[in-house]
């Protein structure tokens, strides 16, 4: 089995699935999957990726694993008797190539609650059966040859604030492959690594497990909230409500940055400990939230922007040299550390499209990430939201009169 434990995934998907119990446990959500490299041929691999999803859906947390996690202090006593019966339903997930084409389509619909933990999962899955169909014998010395040249550089700063974590489960080489990468990192540089997101690896290798809300969440919060303009409020107001303090990493660019902007006010910059970069210039993204602080006379100084788009060492290190003295900062690099052995690695996201059989999308920052949304509701949110829309997708009469109700 590629997914041996249901740990083996990132910790925002507990974090966000405990909002989706206590907030909305009756919204229903579906997921759709995408593979961003040209000319990829998945479609060999059909049988096998559902063979492993069949074998994800036979795992149940074990007694370990629910005493780990109920030692989060965020995490409640109802959510966790929750997990102690929770399973995933492979009636809710469907894998089929896509037929004239080159693509597979894999389709996730169902109650949000049980639909959540599928995305990181099922992912890796895809990402370690390419591998190990395209790259047999994979050249691991080359790829220990890498990583031990990011380690010196990491140990070669000064610096000791200059730290990174693990954010690269969902497109990992391989689940061995990320686990030996991590533990290289641990002993490698010590406390210049500040955990990871992958939470079996955190709790196996005494690491601390990190993250906190994922693009899904204020997405889905375009349905379940009360007004779509309203919607990244809500969001941020639902999550304040249920950690009360806890997990205070906001995302920035599910709408553009100028729009989280104009919703990120004086109490949310005061109450969230940071935010997160995910798409667009992470030079021009930092400076306008530094001034955004500033504007609100908060010292930028006394927050953390964490970065988290496409990084690798030399770009974090650009990074923390440019914003030094000026905020603290923190560096999630996920591909770039395991799945860097000398292939181009897939880019594949899964990403949720439909919440409570409405339409929901992302308006990226960065135009290589876009993905196959509603068009028409595309465009609505960028009116919504002020955002410029893109030539080819127009605002329309029909557009605006399907999502009048929002």
């Amino acid at each position: 089995m590629i997914i041996s434990s249901l740990l083996d995934t990132d910790l925002y998907k507990f974090t966000m699935m405990q909002v989706v119990l206590h907030h909305f446990p009756a919204a229903q959500a579906e997921y759709r999957f995408k593979c961003r490299n040209p000319d990829v041929d998945l479609r060999p691999f059909v049988d096998e990726i559902r063979g492993e999803i069949r074998d994800l859906c036979s795992l149940r947390f074990t007694a370990r694993e629910l005493e780990y996690m109920r030692s989060w202090r965020f995490i409640k006593s109802d959510y966790a008797d929750l997990l102690g019966l929770f399973q995933l339903d492979e009636r809710f997930i469907r894998v089929s190539a896509i037929a004239d084409s080159a693509e597979i389509d894999i389709w996730i619909k169902g109650p949000w609650l049980h639909t959540i933990m599928f995305e990181v999962p099922v992912l890796a899955i895809v990402s370690e059966i390419y591998n190990r169909h395209v790259h047999p014998q994979p050249d691991f010395a080359e790829g220990r040859r890498r990583l031990a040249a990011k380690i010196d550089q990491l140990n070669a700063v000064a610096d000791p604030a200059f730290r990174i974590a693990d954010y690269g489960t969902r497109r990992r080489f391989s689940r061995a492959w990320q686990e030996q990468v991590v533990v290289a990192l641990r002993d490698g540089i010590g406390a210049r690594l500040v955990g990871t997101s992958n939470v079996k690896l955190a709790c196996e290798h005494n690491l601390t497990p990190l993250g906190t809300m994922a693009h899904e969440y204020l997405q889905a919060c375009q349905a379940v909230g009360p007004r779509l303009r309203d919607s990244q409020v809500f969001a941020f107001n639902t999550w304040a409500r249920e950690y009360r303090g806890d997990l205070g990493i906001a995302l920035s660019d599910v709408c553009g940055m100028e729009a989280f902007l104009r919703d990120f006010d004086l109490f949310f910059c005061k109450l969230f400990d940071g935010v997160r970069h995910d798409s667009g210039d992470p030079f021009e993204w930092g400076e306008k939230l530094i001034a955004h602080y500033q504007k609100m006379r908060i010292d930028p100084r006394s927050k953390t922007m964490v970065f988290s788009d496409s990084l690798n060492v030399p770009l974090a290190l650009r990074l923390f040299e440019y914003f030094r003295g000026r905020s603290q900062v923190a560096f999630g690099i996920g591909t770039n550390l395991t799945n860097d052995l000398g292939y181009e690695p897939l880019s594949i996201v899964i990403k949720m499209t439909r919440c409570n059989g409405q339409p929901v999308a992302k308006i990226s920052d960065e135009p290589t990430k876009a993905m196959d949304y509603d068009p028409s509701y595309v465009a609505y949110l960028r009116e919504v939201f002020q955002v410029p829309p893109s030539e080819e997708v127009p605002v329309t009469p029909e557009s605006l009169r399907a999502a009048e109700h929002r």
